[in-house]
């Protein structure tokens, strides 16, 4: 909710909006973030940059419970193909079939934020990662270097460019976990 409540235009609005309108979703959220902070504790900021991609991880885990407790119950089953929005369906329909693209949006969606956001590249938390490995005193030169604007919209450039390359076999491998005893192409 404080992501929410920061950054609703990023949040929410965007996001739906470009799923309804495209199928696909995009968005941004905004932390609360004191830089001084940062550079005074280089490891810990590092550490804390953890801590969405671990939710967004957690979230993926929830789902994925769910999708299997929905199968053995039979309130769900594996769809004939795969989408974003439809990992998982509900062959009575109805509640049950809103129900199974919730689950479905939250295991695709936190599985995009999770692999995105810990790519090694600014403004992304995995560039804040990389800190935990460095001396102090490099890993605040690189907090320093990593905070100009201009190497962030190159970092966002440049994962937008290879993310789908480093997504996709995470995503079959994380499919291929969900459903072992099944083979997506």
């Amino acid at each position: 909710m404080p992501h929410v409540r920061r950054e609703p235009f990023g949040m929410v609005l965007v996001p739906l909006l470009s799923f309804f309108l495209s199928g696909w979703m995009i968005g941004w959220a905004s932390a609360p973030y004191d830089p001084r902070w940062a550079h005074r504790f280089p490891k810990r900021a590092g550490l804390m940059a953890l801590a969405g991609p671990a939710s967004n991880l957690s979230l993926v885990l929830v789902a994925a419970l769910v999708v299997r407790l929905g199968i053995l119950f039979g309130l769900f089953e594996p769809p004939e193909f795969l989408t974003f929005a439809h990992i998982v369906t509900a062959p009575g329909g109805g509640l049950a079939e809103g129900l199974a693209t919730l689950v479905s949006v939250l295991f695709s969606l936190n599985l995009i934020l999770c692999v995105f956001n810990l790519l090694p590249l600014p403004p992304m938390d995995g560039s804040s990662v990389i800190q935990m490995a460095m001396p102090d005193q490099l890993a605040r030169s690189f907090h320093q270097f990593l905070r100009q604007p201009m190497i962030g919209w190159m970092g966002i450039l440049i994962a937008w460019r290879l993310f789908g390359g480093v997504f996709r076999p995470i995503h079959g491998f994380a499919l291929g976990m969900l459903y072992p005893e099944l083979v997506y192409r």
